[in-house]
């Protein structure tokens, strides 16, 4: 199989490269580096059936190009994190909402399976929890650049499954939850890497908020298996699917167990929404997936716990 992975030097798409060269199949990468880096796919060249591109989706002949030479399309290009977000959100709409635009009108000449990358964000400031796949989502006002990432990715989602109704164009939807692992860095806010490379460098933890907002992060390697079975499972088409991990921590309870998995003594510091991003920032209180579709759909089970993860980035950390 070839697959094609737009956003491929990110951090997701990286691992996904690694592990579907690891099972024989061909990967193309493009990848403008504007979120993504190079570093993530260095180890990558030279292996047989392995390109990259350094190029946006909106060069749209070479866009095209790759589609036909490809079986598979994963979409991982996008705007990602949330001071990305709130620091820049025309970016953020028009990368997210363009590029998906343009993948699927290419794929859809050659009806070629397109996956496309979402986030648990759609859900907004849902109540509803674990959430599923057909719970409402509830956003917050256009006036709060907090929601323009996900209103763009819930535009995603229904121009894709448009794409799939209308034009029998194949897409499989994939909500992602707070994915974690080696290679990610904490540029756009994500917490983990940040709360990792400051313990280790001995300076303040620094928590938003009040620290009770929850959320469960999973393993890159358990999302990468779920994205691998999802493509060879013919149900899972037309689908919109949460991929996560329900061990639910509070942000708090994270740095607590940063700070002693690294043997750091770091002091933990409360940061005001306010001052981290910006006047009226609006946060979810919890965030936890029901997995019950692709469980359903492909068997998928977590193998990695948070513990396992922390200690993973703390060791990746460590070696940088």
């Amino acid at each position: 199989m070839k697959v094609l992975i737009t956003g491929g030097a990110g951090f997701i798409g990286s691992h996904l490269s690694e592990a579907m060269l690891d099972q024989g199949h061909q990967v193309l990468i493009m990848d403008n580096l504007s979120t993504g880096s190079f570093d993530n796919i260095a180890h990558l060249k030279g292996r047989d059936g392995f390109e990259y591109f350094i190029d946006t989706v909106e060069n749209e002949p070479l866009l095209a190009e790759l589609i036909d030479r490809s079986d598979v399309v994963f979409h991982f290009a996008a705007a990602v994190g949330v001071k990305l977000i709130v620091e820049q959100p025309v970016r953020t709409i028009e990368t997210n909402v363009h590029g998906t635009e343009i993948v699927l009108k290419h794929a859809n000449k050659k009806k070629k399976l397109v996956v496309v990358a979402s986030t648990s964000e759609v859900y907004g400031k849902s109540n509803d929890v674990p959430f599923r796949e057909d719970s409402d989502l509830v956003m917050g006002p256009t006036t709060k650049h907090r929601w323009a990432y996900a209103c763009s990715k819930a535009i995603d989602e229904f121009l894709a499954l448009a794409y799939w109704k209308e034009r029998k164009l194949p897409v499989i939807i994939v909500r992602f939850f707070n994915t974690v692992g080696p290679r990610q860095t904490g540029q756009y806010g994500m917490v983990i890497p940040n709360f990792v490379r400051q313990a280790l460098a001995g300076e303040a933890i620094t928590v938003f908020g009040d620290g009770k907002q929850s959320r469960a992060f999973t393993h890159v390697t358990d999302v990468v298996g779920a994205l691998m079975k999802l493509i060879a499972e013919p149900k899972a088409i037309g689908q919109v699917v949460n991929i996560g991990n329900t061990e639910e921590v509070t942000i708090g309870e994270l740095a607590l167990r940063v700070r002693d998995l690294s043997g750091s003594r770091s002091v933990i510091k409360l940061i005001p929404y306010e001052e981290a991003y910006e006047s009226g920032f609006e946060d979810m209180p919890r965030r936890l997936p029901d997995l019950t579709k692709v469980t359903e759909l492909v068997g998928y089970t977590t193998k990695y716990t948070l513990d396992d993860i922390l200690v993973h980035v703390i060791e990746y950390f460590r070696k940088k």
